[in-house]
């Protein structure tokens, strides 16, 4: 049976929406200074690098995992016991214990975080129709970008030396959120936890959406690593860094709900090749550009094309799957895109080292090659879903 957008429907997305803003939102609290607060624990660059690291390389470990326990046991299982562990790993900052011991918390925290973003997913591709899943992934999206814009904004009053009050609020934030989708998630009827899951399809409708999250990814590794490092390089101030961030991801947010109508009425398989070659004639042009206020001010054009590529990819992801399957699916492509960041990220660290510009041209040209193939895979896979 295919799902249908109701007015419940409706109002089911718009709570878990609130559930992804809050998490995402504490989560971001206190995320800018926490190299700073990892130092004054006594950590080195090299071992700051390998706490962070450790948040995405436990997602690359863990999210397909999730997905699968997803299909088994329910998202609601999934989505509920993520936000809980995100939230107890939270107070952990607290502890008066040595830098190293964070790299549990961040194992913790990045399984976490990845449940969450998969379990959510899943859920919003389970509740609506295959025509309809553009609009409402978007909405996830928006979500998920607007707690990462708020949360350095809600945490500017918060010093380095109280770094582990704002993970603490951050903690109690996503308890918050579990209890809150404890009470409008559905419930998976328990018979179908002892039925076999169905096989998982590696079509080349799958793969294509695969490798697309991992050209997103290799973009996004490098502007973790080395972003404030080339705005600091032509003279950017604390103030122009953090305003290029937030003129990329408000944009986004009030471009999504666009993005997924763009996803639902066009060719996804266009729209999405779209964005990302978009993305990465931008990753290209960036180190190019040598005012600060220009890159603030062009920042803007590149999230258009975001706000297109990742409904268009999340629902070609999902097109044609069985409900029991989405939870996988999500994982597989959240994996992916998960471990091409991290190594982008490992990379251009180094690349910069040796030249600005060149991380930026290089991945710009593995984005720019990796999307190219999407014209093999989805050759003969139908862009467009009609309404049943």
């Amino acid at each position: 049976m295919v799902a249908v957008t109701t007015p419940s429907t409706t109002s089911l997305l718009r709570r878990l929406q609130v559930v992804v803003w809050l998490q995402w939102m504490g989560a971001t609290l206190g995320l800018p200074l926490l190299p700073l607060f990892l130092k004054n624990h006594g950590a080195g660059p090299s071992t700051i690098g390998v706490i962070m690291g450790s948040f995405f390389l436990s997602g690359v470990v863990t999210q397909f995992v999730a997905g699968r326990f997803a299909d088994r046991f329910g998202r609601r299982t999934v989505l509920i016991g993520a936000l809980l562990l995100y939230g107890i790993a939270g107070p952990t900052y607290l502890l008066p214990v040595n830098a190293n011991w964070f790299i549990i918390t961040r194992v913790l925290q990045g399984a976490a975080a990845g449940a969450i973003e998969v379990a959510a997913l899943a859920t919003v591709a389970g509740l609506v129709d295959e025509s309809e899943r553009g609009r409402a992934v978007s909405k996830i999206f928006a979500a998920q970008l607007g707690g990462i814009a708020m949360g350095p904004l809600f945490g500017v009053l918060i010093d380095v030396p109280h770094i582990g009050w704002a993970y603490t609020l951050a903690g109690i934030a996503s308890i918050g959120a579990a209890v809150f989708a404890r009470q409008f998630l559905p419930v998976v009827d328990s018979s179908l936890r002892h039925e076999e899951l169905p096989p998982m399809q590696f079509t080349p409708q799958v793969i294509g959406a695969v490798i697309g999250s991992m050209a997103v990814g290799l973009g996004v590794g490098v502007y973790e690593a080395t972003w404030s490092l080339l705005m600091e390089g032509i003279g950017a101030s604390t103030t122009q860094i953090r305003l290029s961030w937030t003129f990329f991801c408000l944009p986004w947010v009030l471009l999504s709900g666009l993005g997924g109508k763009v996803a639902d009425r066009f060719d996804r398989r266009k729209v999405a090749m779209f964005g990302a070659y978009n993305a990465a004639f931008f990753l290209f042009l960036y180190p190019h550009i040598h005012s600060p206020w220009i890159l603030v001010l062009i920042g803007p054009c590149e999230a258009v094309g975001a706000a297109l590529t990742m409904p268009a990819l999340s629902s070609l992801l999902t097109q044609g799957a069985h409900d029991r399957e989405l939870g996988r699916r999500q994982g597989l492509s959240t994996t992916f895109n998960t471990a091409a960041l991290a190594i982008s990220a490992s990379i251009a660290g180094p690349l910069f080292s040796l030249k600005p510009s060149l991380p930026f041209t290089v991945f710009a040209t593995a984005s720019a090659l990796t999307t190219t193939t999407l014209f093999y895979f989805w050759r003969r896979v139908p862009g467009r879903v009609t309404p049943e």
